[in-house]
């Protein structure tokens, strides 16, 4: 039997007794240019998207795990805390159905 085997994993959000706290953002990569062309509502969106995935991914890993956690509260302070722009209701809307569709 392979040693890795024997090791218990290591404790992760889910399986640890106390929450585990939420790494501070990485630094970003680096950023290049959108395509050009497109309407300006098309860029409108695709940023929200983004900053959406960001915060969804960001409130997952602080411990909120379904969408009737995620009040735009908890969704403002989330952004405040991995230094976002307070995001829109409709921003946060859209937070929590990324929580919703990616189970």
């Amino acid at each position: 039997m392979p040693a890795a085997a024997l090791k218990p994993p290591l404790p992760t959000q889910s399986t640890a007794k106390r929450p585990v706290l939420l790494d501070l953002p990485y630094a970003p990569l680096e950023k290049r240019p959108l395509p050009p062309g497109r309407p300006r509502e098309w860029y409108v969106a695709h940023n929200r998207r983004l900053k959406a995935m960001r915060l969804a991914i960001a409130l997952l890993d602080s411990g909120v795990h379904t969408p009737n956690q995620a009040r735009n509260e908890t969704i403002r302070d989330t952004a405040e805390l991995i230094g976002v722009h307070p995001p829109s209701d409709t921003t946060c809307h859209m937070v929590r159905a990324f929580m919703r569709y990616s189970r």
